[in-house]
């Protein structure tokens, strides 16, 4: 446990007429805990489920409070960093704990131009699915294959095998997402410039071609996608992030962890959010029907998608970022797109309408970024795609946060509520 981390206080459970002393842990920032291993004697598990109000690991890498609307990456507030570093230095910093200084910055930068490669033979891997396939259906599979192909720095006791894998982790995402764009449009493969950033490079290996011979990156496009990389970076002990954890507890190989949590991410109360919002403006239909639409969501005959947040009460810290370079994007490209008109309408309404005020339904990061990708010209199939390529930071800093210490296997516990004890019956005599 931390230095940082006192106990200077306990709590008490009483089962069975007897008394158990459990400490009260707490933290550099938020609530305490109660460390309830105490539990193991006294012949009771604890029933949370869900875990929503269990904390299973210790970590130094991200703090959300969503009563104040805040999220603190290594200490330093999101809106700082989404505004003033890239996306390249926020992810070093997760890794690492700080800020990188200029040579830092300098090394780490020219360490992930030279990983952005994939192996050739990969190539070969995309070819075996269908071109109708979901693109997160091909991330999970060739993620979870890297493992087969970079296996020489697979020892995660070693510090420098643990960095190795996030360098190539994070470095290759981009290309294998734009691969599994590419392949289901059935256009060429293109190969990663290291003359662009990290932002640039995705977007050209995204929508150039072989033909473009001089192919130029918006640069407020680019900057809209660098803060929507920065700003989903990583949001704490989430449903994915945990499943990382979880499958890295068992020792299994980095590629494999990461693969699991793209897994999880796929799932549409998780990184499918922003993908929903586009669903919606589908059924909304044009501007018109938006007054009739907030109508059912008053009265719970529908729900609005891209508004409000579980964890966060007041407002989305993430959603103040790219409300303004949404609204730049939007500005810049001057599409006239029928759906984004729709979008503009339910932001005006939300923001204004006493009904939506009141109970905090704010755009949240999710309605913003599926705007902007939707202007930038991304489909809706990729949404869940960049989420995962912009986790991946954050998922491979608590991997290596996990190994960088004692940790136990997760296993979890259960309320069986199944069968009691029976004897098996022959099938002739089974009613």
């Amino acid at each position: 446990m931390a230095d940082n981390i006192n106990s200077n206080n306990e709590a008490k459970l009483t089962a069975n007429g007897k008394e158990y002393q459990l400490p009260i842990i707490q933290g550099t920032l938020g609530r305490p805990v109660i460390d309830i291993a105490a539990l193991q004697d006294s012949g009771f598990w604890s029933y949370d489920p869900g875990f929503k109000v269990t904390a299973p690991v210790e970590s130094k890498i991200t703090f959300i409070d969503g009563g104040k609307g805040e999220l603190l990456y290594r200490g330093y507030p999101i809106d700082q960093l989404a505004n003033h570093a890239e996306y390249l230095e926020v992810a070093y910093a997760l890794i690492h704990g700080e800020l990188p200084n200029s040579e830092q910055k300098a090394d780490f930068f020219e360490k992930i131009r030279k990983h952005t490669a994939v192996h050739d033979q990969l190539r070969k891997f995309f070819e075996g699915f269908r071109r109708d396939a979901h693109p997160m259906a091909i991330m999970v599979g060739v993620v979870g294959a890297l493992s087969a192909f970079y296996h020489d720095k697979l020892d995660i006791s070693d510090e420098d095998h643990r960095e190795i894998t996030a360098i190539r982790l994070i470095a290759k995402m981009p290309t294998l997402a734009a691969m599994s764009y590419k392949y289901s449009q059935g256009e060429p493969f293109m190969y990663p410039r290291n003359d662009f950033n990290y932002a640039e490079n995705f977007l050209y290996m995204m929508f150039a071609t072989p033909a473009d011979a001089d192919y130029k990156v918006n640069p407020i496009i680019a900057d809209a996608m660098d803060k929507i990389f920065t700003l989903h970076a990583d949001h704490e002990q989430n449903a994915s992030t945990s499943t990382v954890r979880l499958a890295g507890s068992t020792g299994a190989n980095p590629y494999a962890c990461i693969a699991a949590g793209i897994a999880a991410l796929w799932g549409p109360s998780h990184g499918g959010a922003n993908e929903a919002v586009l669903e919606m403006l589908d059924e909304i239909g044009s501007v018109e029907n938006v007054p009739e639409f907030m109508e059912k969501v008053k009265s719970r005959e529908v729900k609005l998608m891209g508004f409000g947040h579980r964890v966060y009460k007041n407002f989305d810290p993430r959603a103040e970022v790219l409300k303004k370079a949404c609204d730049e994007v939007l500005e810049a490209l001057g599409i006239d797109d029928p759906k984004l008109e729709l979008a503009m309408a339910l932001e005006k309404i939300a923001l204004e309408d006493p009904f939506f005020i009141e109970r905090n339904l704010y755009p949240n990061v999710d309605f913003y970024s599926g705007i902007i990708l939707k202007a930038i010209g991304i489909p809706t199939s990729m949404f869940t795609v960049i989420f995962s390529l912009a986790r991946t930071s954050g998922w491979i800093s608590h991997w290596i946060e996990m190994h960088s210490a004692p940790f136990k296997i997760g296993r979890p516990r259960q309320l069986y509520t199944g069968p009691t004890h029976r004897d098996f019956v022959k099938v002739e005599d089974r009613k």
